[in-house]
């Protein structure tokens, strides 16, 4: 009779219990070779101003949209590229999904660069750009999903199997055969990323993918792109967002993008902690008007002033002042605001945001 030791079936429990935690935690573990790569990228369109020249025909003016930006990114990692809008990051993603060529540098994607081999690198992608008009609208989320499907040459059998799959993944299954013209935003954004993926690809390129959703369906997708899609199915993500809480919850890096140019790029612990010696202060406040950030920045020692609005029509507000020393500016700032016939309602001390870095960095809000 074979006699097992208590040590092996612990050794045994132990490697079974490894494996387990490996498979978990494997896809985090980023590759040190980028599978995403642009050197120098460039794009300029030119459009017309409003000087006319000879023969009363409008000037044209040069616009640089991305500016000579160099990115790495790493298999497994979730990228984010965060900028207002107009600051490049749609042309950027463009641009890698063979959409747009590029008028200098280069880019590759898993080595294969987007110009000279651009229906290898169009296999490698799925792409997922903003706008509700990229779905037929006439037809139900099955047959949107088959169309795509069909366009990638995926197998009529592999299809099917894929679709439903991803119908279900992204809690469309009930509602699969409904015309998508009858769908929510948030379900055409859920049916928009089932579209990404129906051709089982390696590599995500998510343009501003919550945008227009309502919070709750917003919480939902980025919680799917994050455990889902990076941690699960181990895909490469690149997401352009002007959401600071997005890029900073999700991101496992993040570039700051500003009129084309890359203006900033790490971790977004690391990005916040680059503004650890600026002092931040929170003053919510009622009756604010549109002056009141002009008189806030005029006092000495105050760096910058920003101000959301919660209703306008009682000048509800939140005003995010920035200062080397707060307690040195609090007494004015406080004065100011009873001479501007402001209610003050809640005064407190805050950590710096990415909005903080790109405050910084460009003088201005992220929105602006």
């Amino acid at each position: 009779m074979l006699i097992v030791s208590p040590f092996i079936v612990l050794l045994r429990d132990v490697r079974r219990r490894l494996r387990s935690l490996k498979r978990r935690v494997g896809n985090l573990k980023f590759s040190s070779e980028p599978i995403i790569r642009t050197s120098n990228l460039t794009k300029i369109f030119w459009k017309k101003s409003g000087e006319v020249g000879k023969l009363r025909r409008r000037k044209k003016e040069k616009v640089i949209a991305v500016d000579h930006i160099n990115l790495e990114i790493k298999r497994g990692e979730l990228f984010g590229l965060l900028g207002p809008n107009g600051a490049g990051k749609t042309t950027t993603i463009k641009m890698l999904c063979t959409l747009l060529v590029p008028d200098e540098g280069t880019a590759t994607v898993d080595g294969i660069d987007v110009v000279k081999r651009a229906d290898e690198v169009r296999r490698k992608l799925g792409v997922v750009l903003g706008g509700e008009r990229s779905l037929y609208w006439r037809l139900s989320g099955y047959e949107n999903l088959w169309f795509f499907s069909q366009m990638y040459d995926v197998p009529p059998s592999t299809a099917k199997k894929r679709i439903n799959q991803l119908l279900k993944l992204v809690e469309l299954d009930k509602s699969a055969h409904d015309m998508v013209e009858k769908y929510s935003r948030g379900m055409k954004a859920r049916l928009h990323i089932a579209r990404g993926l129906v051709n089982d690809p390696e590599i995500l390129l998510l343009d501003e993918p919550t945008l227009g959703i309502d919070p709750s369906g917003a919480r939902m997708l980025r919680d799917f792109i994050k455990n889902e899609l990076q941690r699960k199915r181990r895909k490469t993500i690149l997401l352009t967002t002007h959401y600071m809480q997005e890029a900073d919850e999700l991101c496992d890096r993040v570039a700051i993008i500003d009129k084309g140019k890359i203006i900033a790029l790490d971790a977004p612990k690391a990005l916040k902690e680059s503004v650890s010696e600026i002092e931040l202060a929170e003053i919510s406040v009622e009756g604010a008007h549109k002056d009141v950030e002009g008189r806030l920045r005029s006092i000495q020692g105050v760096d910058s002033v920003t101000a959301d609005y919660a209703d306008s029509t009682i000048g509800e507000a939140v005003l995010r002042l920035q200062a080397k020393k707060l307690e040195r500016i609090l007494p004015s700032v406080t004065k100011t605001l009873v001479e501007e016939g402001i209610r003050v309602k809640e005064l407190k001390e805050s950590k710096p945001t990415l909005e903080d870095v790109y405050i910084k960095l460009t003088g201005k809000k992220l929105r602006d």
